[in-house]
């Protein structure tokens, strides 16, 4: 099995050249680099992490906790969160927390304890233990999708990567407001997620730019499931004055809106209009077509990487957060008539 010895002899450089091109510890001059990587590929040499994790104290590796990774929009930020880390030469160790703040625990200490660099986590609803561990352990962490808030007097403790969730929600509303419907629900999700919270408070501001009072029968949480989505449709539709328009707040939840809505025998959108946050890959093939936000998932993971990182290299740094702009998807289950998918900036009258 050829050495870094041997590398260093074929590519006609020191022992510590090569070390700092597979390590990316200092510069090294372009043509240096290239006859380093082309003698390890001649060679077929092949780093001993463990070793250089020993020397180091480093292991090149991040550990990812996220919830619900069988959720097309999780499975997009893992896809962004794994092509990034490979692409900086970075393993990806992934633990599911279940959203279960007890668990979530648990898994962040697994996988601090498997001496990851750096991890990327979405908060459960009640994230106090996970900070509490973090900030005990002094770990390099990001937290993606959903934020935790920090007083106001307090500057934020960990980088934080997400999508605006206030502001797209709110031009649902003012969509739907746009042609003809009073009576919006929101099919929101678990309380005490920083999305829920914003989601919602993005639907207050759309009822409000429309002109429209807030009535909280009109709004219930469908715990950010698909089963709880089906159920929360169900006691809207069950209001004494049912919507005539719903935005549900994630994708599970439009699933079990969906369902629930048929069960009831309404058509969408000639009996009631729908949209969603969340777009997903097969929501052009429903039918009707699924109006709907779509968030940059593939982008917020890389992202979380990309801040992680620079969190490793300057430890020191001040905390951020960095929000990521969605799309507007227009399609057909809001009532317009079907045309070729666009980013409309103002709703068209029906």
């Amino acid at each position: 099995m050829p050495t870094m010895a041997d590398v260093a002899r074929s590519a006609g450089v020191s022992v510590a050249t090569v070390s700092h091109v597979l390590n990316d510890t200092r510069p090294v001059l372009p043509h240096t680099r290239q006859a380093v990587l082309d003698a390890v590929e001649e060679l077929g040499y092949t780093p001993n992490t463990l070793a250089r994790s020993l020397v180091t104290s480093r292991t090149r590796s991040i550990g990812l906790a996220v919830s619900a990774i069988s959720n097309p929009y999780f499975t997009e930020i893992l896809q962004g969160v794994e092509a990034a880390a490979l692409e900086h030469g970075y393993s990806l160790l992934i633990a599911d927390p279940h959203d279960d703040p007890e668990h979530e625990r648990k898994v962040v200490q697994l996988l601090h304890e498997r001496r990851v660099d750096g991890m990327i986590v979405a908060p459960s609803a009640d994230p106090r233990e996970l900070v509490a561990y973090l900030t005990r352990h002094d770990v390099p962490a990001v937290f993606l999708d959903r934020v935790i808030d920090s007083p106001e007097d307090h500057a934020p403790r960990f980088d934080q990567v997400c999508a605006d969730s206030a502001e797209p929600t709110a031009r649902l509303i003012t969509h739907l407001a746009g042609l003809g419907h009073r009576r919006i629900a929101l099919v929101a999700g678990r309380p005490g997620l920083s999305t829920t919270r914003e989601r919602t408070t993005g639907y207050r501001h759309g009822l409000a730019a429309a002109g429209y009072p807030f009535d909280e029968r009109l709004v219930v949480h469908g715990d950010s499931a698909s089963a709880g989505g089906e159920r929360a449709t169900a006691a809207l539709l069950a209001l004494a004055a049912p919507p005539t328009a719903l935005v549900t707040a994630n994708n599970a939840m439009t699933i079990g809106a969906l369902r629930a809505l048929r069960e009831h025998g309404l058509s969408v959108p000639d009996d009631i209009a729908l949209c969603c946050f969340d777009d997903f890959e097969w929501a052009d093939l429903f039918t009707p077509r699924l109006t709907a936000i779509a968030q940059p998932g593939r982008q917020i993971g890389a992202e979380s990487v990309r801040v992680l990182l620079e969190r490793l290299a300057a430890p020191d740094r001040p905390a951020r957060t960095v929000r990521l702009e969605c799309a507007f998807v227009h399609r057909t289950s809001c009532g317009c008539a079907d045309e070729p998918e666009r980013s409309a900036e103002a709703p068209r009258p029906r």
